[in-house]
């Protein structure tokens, strides 16, 4: 059994822990407003971005003159996987469940025999895949200084992927992020940015938003010069996005690891203090004891 002092020193070390994981816990608390309400602001215009790029293809079609972000290269044999992860730990599985997800999604692909490109979004899910895929990774980006990521950060990535897009680096681009629902859930999600992967339902006229009433419109330009501005701006409003959600996402995960860890720091503490109590009373016992017993041998 521990003698008093070491007692006295681990509840003094827990409860210095327990005073950082509540403090931890309250700035991740006070910067989840914030990065939550960006995350929303984000969704309506990443989805009508999305709704007008479905109406413009539609009206496109299989044209010729399509552009490559949107028809593809043609092949999917070279595919880009962008892992988002956080510059920071302490966050419980947050980095981990995005980079078990990425990493499925590799294996699968290799095991298909396709040729698998990684570029690291964080510092998080950098150092995992660097023991894992190692091999595999062709860029790393780190915004370790940036308190919010923003558009100023996501565009230049989403630059860069468009130059390796245009030196014929890769055929499909695929980005992993957590999608933010609550402060305990956040989704790992895949949402391929190379090319456009457009809802589904903005095939059909009828269950879309975009041509409300049934209402023509005449393009000016053409609808192809329109999507060759549009797609490389989608690309960098669906990055942003990513980005976003995974801010969110990352302070719900934080603010729920560490009120656990401060609940566990409490345990702990009411557990060393009544092991401490007993041990008190063991030693009070004995004393009393050697002292009656001195007294009755005299």
């Amino acid at each position: 059994m521990a003698n008093l002092k070491d007692l006295r020193n681990r509840i003094a070390s827990v409860q210095s822990t327990q005073k950082i994981t509540r403090a931890m816990q309250m700035v991740a608390a006070s910067k989840l407003r914030r990065a939550q309400d960006a995350a929303e602001a984000a969704r309506p215009y990443a989805e009508r971005m999305e709704q007008v790029l479905a109406s413009l293809a539609r009206s496109v079609g299989d044209a010729e003159g399509a552009p490559r972000l949107l028809a593809g290269t043609g092949s999917d044999q070279t595919h880009l996987v962008v892992v988002a992860t956080a510059e920071r730990g302490l966050c419980g599985s947050f980095n981990s469940t995005i980079v078990r997800g990425a990493i499925k999604h590799i294996d699968k692909l290799l095991g298909q025999g396709k040729t698998v490109k990684i570029f690291c979004i964080g510092r998080k899910g950098a150092v995992p895949l660097r023991r894992s895929h190692g091999s595999y990774i062709v860029e790393e980006v780190v915004f370790e200084d940036v308190s919010q990521v923003g558009f100023a950060q996501a565009h230049p990535v989403a630059e860069q992927v468009l130059e390796m897009f245009e030196a014929g680096e890769f055929d499909i681009c695929t980005v992993f992020y957590n999608k933010f629902e609550s402060v305990l859930t956040q989704v790992v999600t895949a949402m391929q940015l190379v090319p456009a992967a457009l809802p589904e339902a903005a095939e059909d006229e009828e269950d879309t938003n975009v041509d409300l009433g049934g209402a023509a419109y005449d393009y000016e330009p053409d609808e192809e010069t329109i999507l060759r501005d549009l797609l490389p701006r989608n690309v960098a409003t669906q990055l942003l996005r990513a980005l976003l959600e995974n801010g969110a996402s990352e302070m719900g995960a934080k603010m729920t690891a560490m009120d656990n860890a401060t609940r566990n720091a409490g345990d702990m503490i009411d557990s060393l203090t009544i092991t401490y109590n007993r041990s008190r009373q063991a030693v009070i016992t004995k004393e009393l004891i050697e002292i009656i017993s001195g007294a009755e041998a005299l």
